[in-house]
């Protein structure tokens, strides 16, 4: 838990230790580098505004640095600073004044679905089912030039993973599942992210960062397209040889099955 605030830092740490979690605490960006470093969290729950260092670079250096999920405070209510937050990483954000229980609840489901895909690795690796989330497949799904193993919880473009944040790989296995379907930006954040209310731009920063690790030329999408008015469609479909592009038949299972 990163805040300079004593005050939300005392209050915050006791919910979420109240919840059961272990807390360390940092009041600045430096310092929260360090514990980053020492301790490798599950979570990050860091101030957007923060001495030393900015809470913005802090997000971004965590992000490049280790697979930790972080939720951004924000005093700064406003869409830029919000979308500013996203942008450099952050699986998600509350805008303060917030209530801790929400925090808590947010944190709780960061961490749900990180934790996901262990246990559905460890299941498999038990030779059990049980636990799998309904309505994901058992096997690699492959679909175009993409290939979604959510045992892994890894996502390969090329055969090559995909460095993602946690609401990146929810987002783009999602839209994997659903392609050449146009999906409005309301149907996303509640199918994805789970809020039946919450900032759209959620949606469109997350879009646009997906843009940028899967397109060619991220100006002018091929694959994640915008059916203006509408929402957004994936098209999942590999590279022919002169650079256009060949829809396939079906999906098809990493192991030929029809999905």
């Amino acid at each position: 838990m990163v805040d300079d605030d004593p005050t939300v830092l005392e209050i915050v740490c006791r919910y979420l230790r109240a919840a059961g979690f272990l807390v360390d605490e940092a009041p600045d960006g430096l310092s929260a580098l360090r514990l980053a470093e020492e301790k490798r969290p599950h979570l990050v729950v860091l101030d957007r505004m923060l001495p030393l260092l900015d809470g913005i670079e802090v997000c971004r250096r965590v992000r490049s640095t280790w697979a930790i999920p972080v939720i951004m405070l924000t005093a700064l209510n406003q869409e830029d600073d919000r979308i500013d937050g996203l942008e450099a990483g952050a699986d998600d954000y509350l805008a303060k004044p917030f209530s801790p229980r929400e925090l808590v609840l947010r944190v709780q489901a960061v961490l749900r679905r990180t934790g996901q895909a262990a246990a559905q690795a460890a299941a498999q690796s038990a030779g059990q089912g049980a636990g799998e989330a309904p309505g994901l497949p058992t096997v690699p799904l492959a679909i175009g030039d993409f290939t979604l193993d959510t045992a892994a919880h890894e996502l390969r473009l090329h055969g090559t993973p995909l460095v993602l944040t946690v609401r990146e790989f929810d987002l783009l296995s999602y839209l994997l599942r659903h392609p050449h379907t146009v999906l409005g930006r309301e149907d996303l954040l509640r199918s994805v992210w789970g809020w039946e209310f919450g900032d759209l731009s959620t949606v469109t920063v997350h879009v646009r960062r997906l843009r940028e690790k899967i397109e060619a030329d991220p100006a002018h999408p091929l694959l994640l397209q915008t059916v203006w008015g509408v929402g957004y469609r994936f098209d999942p479909v590999p590279l022919g040889p002169t650079g256009s592009r060949d829809a396939p038949d079906s999906a098809t299972a990493a192991d030929g099955t029809i999905s």
